[in-house]
């Protein structure tokens, strides 16, 4: 298997500047993605996004750094990499989220690379892209669900 990217297109019935509210606002990531998300959500922003009960010793928690903060049509950054160290490629994941206005609504581009580069043994390697398969498979669809929830507020 290549375990180099993981590439989804998401067609969504609402503006750009809904979906990247969406995927780039604290606020409204923790309703698809994770449980807690705390960052600044401009270039160089830090922060941390986390997976269960904060008070749980099984908690996952991921620091996250903002590459790019272009609304409304990319937000990008990079996660998965060692508390404390400064993100980087070869030390952690990127994700890349391109909106494009088509008619109505927005196709969501979506690319999370740097699995190769961490330079993990191949069982590794293999464990990681397919949990991250998985999760974003699992994810990515709830990012509609929120896109359109919003819209039906408005």
């Amino acid at each position: 298997m290549e375990h180099g990217s993981i590439e989804r297109e998401l067609r969504i019935d609402a503006a750009p500047e809904v979906v990247y509210e969406v995927v780039s606002s604290p606020e409204h990531m923790r309703e698809w993605w994770p449980d807690e998300a705390e960052f600044e959500p401009v270039p160089g922003g830090t922060g941390t996004i986390s997976f269960g009960d904060p008070a749980s010793p099984d908690v996952k928690v991921e620091q996250l750094t903002v590459v790019e903060a272009d609304p409304p049509r990319r937000f990008a950054f990079r996660w998965v990499y060692d508390q404390g160290a400064s993100a980087a490629p070869g030390n952690s994941l990127l994700v890349t989220i391109d909106l494009i206005a088509s008619g109505d609504g927005t196709v969501l581009r979506f690319k999370e690379t740097g699995f190769r580069e961490r330079g993990w043994e191949a069982a590794v390697l293999e464990q990681a892209y397919a949990d991250h398969v998985r999760g974003w498979d699992h994810f990515l669809p709830r990012l509609v669900a929120r896109a359109d929830a919003l819209v039906a507020r408005s």
